[in-house]
């Protein structure tokens, strides 16, 4: 038996109704698919045991983790964080029936196909370092080799994992935009009918969730703020711990110096704090840390109120289970009469590697969540074209730039056309509109109620192109009341994610790494398929897409708010996920040898030496990536765990494409 899936479709509109999807594989592997290809209409039947590697096809190119493996979808123990059973081989999806030819995924915890991505240039065929080999990967020793573990642990001063099973998650995603994106290619015409499969990795997905941070390491200059230990949240007199968010350095002064904070330490924060989701901390002033606990939670509101700053009390899991509304993390909506899609209209047709070829995309997104969206489309063969303001995206200059660009927007940009259009002004939405004319989609991350605002709402470009797939990713998808601004640090706290990354024995604090904006935009691409592959089976008929940072917390956060669902403890227990110090760097264990390598005295010894130790008492562990420039340079580069990082025209650092198809 198995549980139900935490969320429920909150629309008719399901892409996969007709659909029968068969599952086999470990729980942290199987999880999200599962419950995503449910709530798209498909039929589940999973099998209890885990993929037998050998059966499948390029078993010489993955790397698998023999052990067991509970029915995806069975209720996590009490005390547990999902993930401590044994690791198992990689998980298998098959989707057939509907008229279509079957699709396979894949889903591995690690891989050594080392083919760079489509971005790079140049970049070496990489082999694996014998050292490196993971023979029973997981989600720690993956957290751990992509860079993950160093990235969330900046602002500890050292290398943390997270709490919650943050790659496996986002590799879920990746193999469902696999399946959608196959089955869209058969919709389309290419190669109608066809069998086809594609492979992912928890360690690709990892890759891909810092490749803004791995960016900046092959940059020509320095970071805009230093790196050095520290950030929110703040802790008030009376106990409240909370997240403060404002973009407007005169809100941010303002909320300060309404509660007394020396004026130096006012100056000197803002940069850091500006800069803390490039960063992945905030060393400012211990004094804004003082002047935080000098007043009680009600003063710290009042503060907040007459500045424009916004705070927010970090939620426990409990609280967050008990308000829960069930919802899925995106949802569909059919628009207008059916129409003829545009991809049919003497576009290229799409092809095995690239299944979005012939697919128009505009995108007028902002910082991460939409642009990475329309990005990871772009991967699949979608032609993107990004809605600038006019003189462009002022984070083109963000530093640190490689050849004059910014290192960050390269990773989320690169390879997309741009046209600038000033949509404030008549003229530039009138360009708009011809755009969305030709397009099957639009994607934005705009303000709530802008688009209304503005006359470039679902049902006003609809009206301009009836087949248009309408895409918007918010911060809260309007599903609570009070919601503070929809960032991802603000989501983090109100939905509890601070309490489900951290270990019992520290304080819940939020991620100062973009968990949310990451996923989130692994949710809004997701979304995009599905709504893609709606209009290509409801007769062209135009779709309206929403997804949310809040839709990406919860699921992350799902196997927890299950735990507090059922009266069980939910956060992770104490130390989990604490890598050990060596000489010279950090080992992470597999979350079931974690106990017995605490024992362990492995300061004194280098890391080569404490590894081979742990591997003669039967321990499996993995270095930890501390520098991720590592990972594309000296000896790591011929390495990763989820294949070779190359570089782009500009020497930008790229990470691998996150699926492999055949």
């Amino acid at each position: 038996m198995t549980s139900p899936p935490l969320a429920t479709v909150r629309t008719a509109a399901r892409p996969l109704e007709s659909l029968r999807c068969d599952i086999a594989g470990p729980p942290e592997l199987t999880r999200v698919v599962t419950e995503h290809l449910r709530l798209l209409g498909a039929e589940a039947a999973e099998a209890a045991e885990a993929v037998d590697t050998a059966d499948t096809a390029d078993t010489a190119e993955t790397a698998d983790a023999a052990g067991t493996a509970e029915a995806p979808g069975t209720a996590t123990p009490a005390g547990t964080t999902g993930t401590e059973a044994t690791p198992g081989t990689h998980a298998q999806v098959v989707l057939t029936g509907g008229g279509f030819g079957p699709v396979t995924a894949e889903v591995h915890w690690a891989d050594a196909r080392t083919a760079p991505s489509r971005d790079a240039v140049g970049a070496p065929q990489a082999t694996p370092h014998p050292r490196e080999a993971h023979p029973t990967p997981d989600e720690a020793t993956v957290q751990a080799a992509t860079g993950i573990m160093s990235v969330h642990g900046r602002r500890d001063d050292g290398p943390r994992g997270l709490g919650a099973d943050y790659a496996a998650t986002a590799a879920g995603v990746l193999a469902v935009q696999g399946l959608l994106a196959r089955l869209l290619a058969q919709a389309r015409g290419g190669n109608a009918h066809a069998a086809g499969r594609v492979t992912t990795s928890a360690a690709r997905a990892g890759l891909l969730a810092v490749s803004q941070y791995l960016a900046a390491t092959g940059a020509d200059e320095d970071e805009a703020a230093r790196i050095a230990p520290g950030g929110p949240p703040f802790t008030s007199a009376d106990g409240t711990r909370f997240e403060l968010e404002t973009l407007d350095p005169g809100a941010w002064t303002a909320f300060w110096r309404a509660l007394d904070a020396p004026g130096e330490a006012i100056r000197a924060g803002w940069r850091p704090f500006q800069f803390r989701y490039a960063t992945a901390c905030a060393p400012f002033p211990e004094a804004l840390h003082a002047t935080a606990r000098a007043h009680a939670w009600a003063r710290v509101r009042q503060a907040a109120a007459t500045s424009g700053a916004e705070v927010c009390a970090l939620r426990t899991l409990q609280e967050r289970a008990a308000e829960h509304d069930g919802a899925a993390p995106w949802s569909l909506a059919r628009l207008g009469p059916a129409a003829a899609a545009p991809g049919r209209r003497g576009h290229a047709l799409p092809t095995p590697d690239l299944p979005l070829t012939g697919i128009t995309v505009l995108e007028a997104g902002r910082r991460i969540q939409a642009p990475l969206a329309a990005h990871l489309l772009r991967l699949l063969g979608a032609d993107v074209v990004r809605i600038e303001p006019p003189g462009g995206d002022p984070l083109r200059g963000m530093p640190p730039a490689c050849g004059g660009v910014s290192a960050r927007w390269l990773a989320l940009n690169r390879g997309k056309r741009a046209v600038e259009a000033d949509i404030k002004s008549p003229s530039g939405r009138r360009r708009l509109r011809e755009l969305v004319a030709d397009a099957d989609v639009f994607l934005h991350n705009w303000a709530p109620g802008k688009a209304a605002q503005l006359g470039l709402d679902a049902a006003d470009l609809t009206a301009v192109n009836p087949g248009l797939v309408y895409a918007y990713t918010s911060g809260w998808d309007d599903r609570l009341d009070d919601a503070p601004m929809g960032t991802d640090f603000m989501v983090q706290a109100r939905t509890a994610v601070g309490a489900a990354v951290r270990p019992a024995d520290e304080p819940p604090a939020p991620s100062l790494m973009t968990l949310l904006d990451v996923l989130g935009g692994l949710l809004g691409a997701e979304a995009v398929l599905a709504g893609l592959l709606l209009r290509e089976r409801n007769g062209g008929r135009g779709v309206r897409v929403d997804s949310s940072l809040l839709g990406a917390a919860d699921t992350l956060t799902a196997p927890a708010l299950r735990r507090a669902a059922h009266g069980d403890d939910p956060r992770p227990p104490a130390g989990f996920r604490r890598p050990l110090r060596t000489a010279d760097g950090w080992l992470a264990p597999t979350d079931t040898c974690a106990a017995a390598a605490s024992a362990y005295d492995l300061s004194t010894l280098p890391t080569a030496e404490a590894l081979d130790l742990l591997r003669s008492h039967g321990l499996t562990a993995a270095p930890v990536t501390t520098d991720l420039a590592a990972l594309h340079t000296g000896a790591r580069r011929t390495g990763s765990i989820g294949g070779s990082i190359g570089r782009d025209t500009h020497g930008a650092p790229v990470v691998p494409d996150p699926w492999a198809f055949s």
